[in-house]
């Protein structure tokens, strides 16, 4: 987990790039964010409250696999199976299945390995 510094300071310095594009807008309001007893306000024009919405909807956590096609959980694994209802979801959770429902195990191979030298010749 980033330290609430980290947070703070990345904060600040998307407001002022954003900032640095329209100098003369004026505040629309202000944030205050504290974390562990460290706080920061922060001016917000409209474009710095324009930005800031569009870049926390536009984030896409890695870990989420999207939604089930089956129940509309958000549990999606990276095999396309669903953590709630337990059922793969979309096309490549189908084909995984159906992938895994044809697998057959192979022959165990001779102690030796496949390639042992026979000295019977």
């Amino acid at each position: 987990m980033p330290a609430p510094d980290d947070v703070l300071a990345a904060l600040r310095d998307f407001v002022a790039r954003v900032n640095a594009l329209d100098p003369g807008a004026p505040p629309q309001g202000e944030l205050v964010i504290g974390l562990r007893g460290a706080e920061s306000r922060l001016a917000l024009s409209a474009p710095v409250a324009r930005a800031l919405v569009e870049a926390l909807r536009a984030y896409h956590d890695p870990r989420d696999g999207g939604r089930c096609d089956h129940c509309g959980g958000g549990r999606l694994d990276d095999n396309f199976l669903c953590g709630d209802c337990g059922r793969p979801s979309g096309l490549f959770g189908q084909l995984i299945s159906e992938r895994a429902a044809r697998h057959t195990e192979q022959a165990a191979v001779p102690a030796g390995g496949r390639h042992a030298r026979d000295d019977g010749r």
